[in-house]
């Protein structure tokens, strides 16, 4: 049975529809290996523009992509949560399609959202399960996902996206303290 967020009652007790399960994916380092472009946030002053334009040449991650697949094919709803900010939604629309991952509601920050990670994540996971059970939530970023366990959400560390110990500062930093990815 899944893991229901202990502040939420099941809907069945509410006296309400059952609402749809899903698993909310987080893009940059699950989906999408992010490491050609870090070298853009490695270094001071930070390129975030070539960062940014960099992000449509993102190879896929095998083992995200085919989770993806796999909870997809399962019935569950796939959702994905991202720090990239609403400026890049056509950009990562296309290329979720283009990768071949299910269809599913993509969630972004606001354009003047630069809180951490681990502050913009859980709030957003919170928004998505007044419309679905989630189920697991995937994220790299181990603040996000330390975060959402002590929060009672079922979440799973993704660490296949194999970066070396500068190339995964870079992106905790853009994450959690740029707010940033």
């Amino acid at each position: 049975m899944p893991t229901q967020h202990p502040d939420r009652e099941p809907a069945e007790r509410q006296g309400q529809p059952t609402l749809p399960a899903a698993v909310v994916f987080d893009v940059d380092g699950v989906l999408a290996d992010v490491r050609h472009r870090l070298r853009h946030v490695e270094r001071k002053p930070k390129d975030w523009p070539a960062f940014f334009a960099a992000m449509d040449e993102d190879g896929p991650l095998g083992e995200g992509v085919a989770r993806a697949r796999a909870e997809a094919a399962a019935g569950r709803a796939i959702v994905y949560l991202t720090g990239r900010n609403e400026t890049y939604r056509g950009v990562t629309e296309a290329w979720l399609a283009r990768h071949g991952l299910p269809e599913g509601r993509l969630v972004m920050r606001r354009d003047d959202d630069r809180r951490p990670a681990r502050l913009f994540k859980p709030q957003a996971v919170a928004r998505i399960a007044r419309s679905a059970e989630v189920v697991a939530v995937i994220d790299d970023d181990e603040a996000v996902v330390t975060v959402l366990r002590a929060a009672g959400w079922p979440v799973e560390h993704a660490t296949w996206m194999r970066a070396d110990r500068d190339e995964q500062q870079s992106l905790f930093d853009a994450q959690e303290t740029d707010g940033r990815t």
